[in-house]
C-alpha cells in the first residue's frame, strides 16, 4: 500500500461475532468488498461515506459534515473538499496467530519491547487499515475507518509520529500514551476522530 497506516492492538482473539460484525461493517460501507481470507478485506469506497467530503464549498471557511466524529467538532481544514468523490481503495486485515501474516505480527512486535506496558497487555493479534492511495482525503479516511472498525472490535490505535506531530496529540481526548522516542501515540477511537478533526491532520505513511 502506499498511502497511510494504522494499526489496532488487539488483547485477545477476534470471535466468530465480531468478526461477522466487522464484515457487515465494511460491506455496508464499501461499494466492492472482497474477502481473500476471513478477516483480511479489499474495499473499494467512496470517502464521502466516512464523512469527509462535501459540495463544492462557498468561498471562505468549510464546514464538512463529519457523522463518525461523534462529537469532535465539525469543522475541517486539511484537504480538498473540491475532489470529486469517487471509489477509493482500502485495505483492512487482520493478522496474528491463527489467522494469517504471524510472521509480520511477530516482527512488528519485537522491535516494541515498551508496547505491552503501555498497552496494559500483550497483544496476541492486530489489524491494520491501510490506503493505497496518499492524498489528505485518504489520510482522513484511514483514521475515520480505523475508528469505526476499533467500535466493532475494540482494541488500541497506534499510530507512528513525526516528531513534530508530538504537540499536536498531546492532551486529545483518548489517548493512552505517546513515545517521545519512537514517534508513536497509542489511543482510542475517540482519539482518532479528535486529531482527524484537527487542521492539518496528516498520518505517516
Amino acid at each position: 500500500m502506499a498511502g497511510p497506516v494504522l494499526s489496532i492492538e488487539l488483547a485477545e482473539p477476534v470471535p466468530p461475532s465480531a468478526l461477522r460484525e466487522l464484515r457487515a461493517l465494511l460491506t455496508g460501507l464499501s461499494s466492492r468488498c472482497t474477502e481473500p481470507r476471513p478477516g483480511c478485506y479489499d474495499l473499494h469506497l467512496s470517502a464521502d461515506r466516512l464523512g469527509t467530503t462535501a459540495p463544492a464549498p462557498p468561498s471562505g471557511p468549510t464546514t464538512l459534515p463529519l457523522p463518525l466524529l461523534a462529537d469532535a467538532p465539525a469543522g475541517l481544514i486539511g484537504f480538498d473538499p473540491q475532489r470529486p468523490c469517487d471509489d477509493r481503495p482500502f485495505d483492512v486485515h487482520l493478522m496474528g496467530p491463527g489467522v494469517g501474516d504471524e510472521d509480520v505480527f511477530t516482527a512488528e512486535h519485537a522491535d516494541q519491547p515498551e508496547l505491552p506496558a503501555a498497552l496494559g497487555f500483550r497483544p496476541t493479534h492486530a489489524v491494520n487499515v491501510s490506503a493505497a492511495c496518499n492524498d489528505r482525503v485518504d489520510h482522513l479516511a484511514v483514521a475515520l475507518l480505523t475508528a469505526a472498525v476499533m467500535d466493532v472490535l475494540g482494541g488500541v490505535a497506534h499510530a507512528e509520529l513525526r516528531p513534530d506531530q508530538l504537540p499536536l496529540v498531546t492532551g486529545l481526548p483518548g489517548l493512552l500514551a505517546l513515545f517521545d522516542g519512537d514517534g508513536a501515540a497509542l489511543g482510542t477511537a475517540d482519539f482518532l476522530r479528535a486529531w482527524a478533526a484537527r487542521p492539518g491532520f496528516r498520518l505517516l505513511k
